[in-house]
């Protein structure tokens, strides 16, 4: 008797434990920490896409490729209209002002995007006679 207590009361436990959920909870995790990855083209002035949606708490890559010559990327770390105070709504991989993006070349750009609004983003690497009008938008969405 003692011995099918011993065998029993971890195979209960062990069917507790999957029942509850507990076991079945990993495979979902790893699912939400894959990065969402978005293809971003860097060409004449514009990026394409130029408006980019994202849910909030996503991780994101975001992959450039210029394809006439060096560009850059300089991302808003917080959202239009706010203070700029505190913590940042957008959580750099990699924190720095600005990504080279080199022509032919794929630049990945990882980030959490923390809080909902809309964070611009621009060319920070001079690129020629449009150079100032080569901006683009990261909206939060909750």
């Amino acid at each position: 008797m003692r011995y099918s207590m011993r065998v029993a009361l971890p195979a209960a436990l062990a069917l507790l434990i999957a029942a509850s959920g507990f076991v079945s909870a990993g495979p979902r995790r790893q699912a939400a920490q894959n990065p969402q990855v978005i293809q971003v083209t860097a060409k004449k002035y514009s990026y394409s896409p130029d408006e980019i949606h994202v849910r909030q708490g996503a991780r994101v890559q975001l992959k450039f490729t210029a394809t006439d010559h060096t560009h850059g990327f300089s991302p808003a770390l917080y959202p239009e209209g706010s203070d700029k105070k505190g913590a940042p709504g957008i959580v750099l991989a990699t924190p720095q002002k600005c990504f080279r993006l080199e022509k032919g070349q794929t630049t990945t750009v990882e980030f959490t995007a923390v809080t909902p609004g809309t964070y611009t983003f621009k060319c920070c690497v001079r690129c020629g006679f449009g150079h100032g009008g080569m901006k683009g938008k990261i909206i939060v969405e909750p």
